[in-house]
């Protein structure tokens, strides 16, 4: 009987002393990681809806100095960023991201087959030579969540 209350006790005391290290983790301020996160947009029809999503991102994190975000940008999606028929309300958001430092990046394939150089799309814009999907692989591997709307 003695044991047995001896080894009661022991497991109390272990059982005590965890709980006691897991609440002072828990109390602990958790670190504060800036994300990073890219956008991957082909489709022309969701266009507006990836811009406002970007908007909301921001928006939602209390702006550009806590959240790092890229746009990808290739397939008939580019043809929205041509600056010669871009709509200026698209042209308004894409100048404010350039100044909150979002990556716009178009795929050089994709401005290759619509025939457009960087000057051609709204300022910002740089070139992905590699291509689109080289991009957003290289954001990935950089730690960036990936988001396709």
């Amino acid at each position: 009987m003695h044991r047995r209350s001896i080894l009661w006790a022991a497991a109390s005391a272990l059982g005590a002393a965890f709980a006691a290290s897991r609440a002072g983790a828990a109390t602990e301020a958790p670190a504060t990681k800036k994300l990073k996160v890219v956008y991957h947009l082909t489709d022309l029809d969701k266009v507006s809806f990836v811009v406002g999503n970007i908007q909301n991102h921001l928006d939602g994190v209390g702006g550009p100095d806590n959240v790092t975000i890229a746009l990808v940008v290739h397939g008939q999606a580019l043809r929205a960023f041509h600056a010669s028929s871009a709509n200026p309300d698209l042209t308004r958001h894409i100048g404010q991201y350039a100044r909150a430092g979002v990556e716009l990046a178009a795929c050089g394939n994709t401005m290759k087959s619509q025939k457009v150089g960087i000057a051609d799309l709204l300022p910002g814009f740089v070139a992905a030579d590699q291509g689109g999907v080289v991009r957003i692989a290289e954001l990935q591997s950089q730690g960036y969540l990936y988001l396709r709307p």
